[in-house]
Order: structure tokens, then sequence, then C-alpha cells
């Protein structure tokens, strides 16, 4: 069984885990983080968000400083940059592949792998199924027993 999410009393975010750490901040604005941005720079996110949206609920959370997708955890992230849009995923496994800039294992099931995206034409079908895989992460569905889906 899932355990119900924690809201913030102070922010209002929701996290699995009680009293989890996090910057109590409001969120901004997501057309702000796009303004001065090339328009294929927006493009190529709600491309990944419609990827996103098709597997399931999602929260999008303009942050300060990047913007979040999250389910019951956060398990992927955007900075919009003026010609491009760097990220990174949430897997439960390292993952070598050269669209991978860089990989950083946090934990077994827990493996940051961070991306630069230049068009709408990059979120293919194999990066769509990263895509699927970072869902399942911020789902928990990683640490279900075979056959639980949640």
């Amino acid at each position: 069984m899932t355990r119900p999410l924690w809201t913030c009393p102070s922010c209002g975010r929701t996290f699995a885990n009680r009293n989890q750490t996090h910057t109590c901040a409001p969120l901004g604005s997501l057309d702000a983080h796009f303004a001065g941005r090339a328009p294929h720079v927006r493009a190529t996110f709600d491309a990944v968000l419609a990827e996103v949206t098709a597997l399931g609920p999602v929260s999008v959370l303009p942050e300060r400083t990047r913007i979040a997708l999250h389910a019951r955890m956060s398990f992927a992230a955007f900075v919009p940059r003026a010609r491009w849009l760097d990220g990174h995923l949430v897997l439960a496994r390292a993952i070598e592949h050269a669209r991978f800039r860089r990989i950083e294992r946090f934990s077994a099931h827990n493996v940051l792998h961070a991306f630069r995206l230049s068009a709408p034409a990059d979120v293919d079908a194999e990066f769509a199924g990263w895509l699927a895989e970072a869902y399942a992460v911020g789902r928990q569905r990683h640490r279900s027993p075979p056959g639980d889906l949640r």
C-alpha cells in the first residue's frame, strides 16, 4: 500500500516523506522561465511534457532556478537556456549513453542523468522511454514488489 503524501504546511508542496527537507518558497511562473528564450526551447519542453502527461498525473513546479516534474517525488528537472533545454532525469539504474552529459549515483536506485535537448525532435522514442522510466521512479514504482503497479 502506498503511503499518503505529506503536504508542507508553509508552501503547500507534496512529498513522499514527512518533513522532507526542501526549499520552502512559492512557485513562480512557467512562462517566466521561457522569457527571452528561442521559441523552439519552449516547444521542446512542451514535447517533453506531452510525453510525460500521457503516462499519468504529473505536477509541473516552476521553481526559482528550475522547472521540476513531480509525481510522488521529483523525477526530472529542466533549465531553459537561450537556445536549448538543459535537464536531468532520475532513473533507478545507470544508463551509459552519449546523450547523457553526466551521470551521478546518489543511491542504488537514484541515478541522475544530465542531458541537453536542442529541438522538439530530440524528444524521440528513445528519450520517451527514459522519461517513462523516470516517471516510474517519480511514482516510486521502482520500489514496488514485482507486478505491483500501484
